[in-house]
């Protein structure tokens, strides 16, 4: 895979500038708070890398934000090759707009609300369901960056009332995000019965330009949608969902309210 290949490559410019600056494995360990055991076993690739050890590399060796770059390169490249138009439109985007009547939207979901999510194919293999984590988490990253765009997201109230106890978790980061002003979340309530939204989940991202992109999910993947006749049909089944979706504040007070059901975090 491109993103292994891409890995490899953080690995080797590890080495690299580690031996250019005359630092060993311990010396730099002891200069960046890891284990020379931690050190090794990330360059000879038997410890996965993360965000948090690769910026703290940008920082001891002074590449210039240069291996956070690189694993961002990464988790790009190990998207499949169908999901990859959408994230570079939903990382260009000025406003998104999601609707799922079972789930909570990838970008707002917690670290262990995608791990379950991701385990739905229990096929997966461990490794290849922690990359996936990663990487959702790296999307969300828009949301608090410097100019973010506006986000809103309709929700069906059945995906809210789910009895796992990660939801707990999962709701009270919902009614963190919908406190950023950027972020709008509305509920479907439950009294809606039938509606269109319910054929599946949309997702459509606004470009600087005014035009739109849309993307669907399915059971073998998703696909993106940019011709004007499939935008066309997206934004009016948007406006079908988002119409029957409660206000802001009274979303937030019917999350609040399923939160409190499953008690005390």
């Amino acid at each position: 895979m491109e993103s292994e290949q891409t890995a490899d490559l953080i690995r080797t410019q590890l080495r690299r500038i580690r031996t250019a600056a005359g630092l060993n494995q311990e010396e730099l360990g002891r200069r960046a708070n890891y284990s020379a055991s931690t050190i090794s076993a990330v360059e000879t690739g038997t410890r996965p890398l993360d965000k948090a050890y690769v910026k703290r590399m940008d920082e001891v060796l002074d590449t210039g934000g240069l291996f956070e770059s690189l694993l961002r390169m990464a988790e790009r490249d190990g998207q499949p090759s169908w999901f990859r138009p959408w994230l570079e439109a939903e990382r260009n985007a000025t406003q998104l707009r999601y609707f799922n009547p079972t789930l909570v939207p990838g970008l707002l979901q917690t670290e262990n609300y995608a791990r379950a999510v991701l385990r739905f194919d229990d096929t997966k293999p461990e490794a290849e369901v922690e990359r996936q984590v990663a990487a959702r988490l790296e999307r969300q990253e828009i949301l608090v960056r410097e100019h973010p765009p506006q986000v809103i997201a309709v929700i069906d109230e059945a995906a809210l009332r789910r009895t796992d106890a990660i939801m707990a978790e999962q709701l009270a980061h919902l009614l963190r995000m919908a406190d950023l002003p950027h972020v709008h979340i509305h509920v479907i309530p439950a009294d809606a019965g039938l509606h269109v939204g319910l054929s599946g989940p949309l997702a459509l991202a606004r470009l600087a330009d005014g035009s739109w992109v849309g993307h669907i999910d399915n059971q073998l993947g998703g696909s993106v949608v940019n011709g004007d006749e499939g935008v066309a049909t997206l934004l009016t089944r948007w406006e079908g969902v988002r119409g029957l979706a409660l206000p802001r504040n009274l979303s937030g007070a019917l999350v609040k309210e399923v939160e409190s059901q499953h008690g005390p975090q």
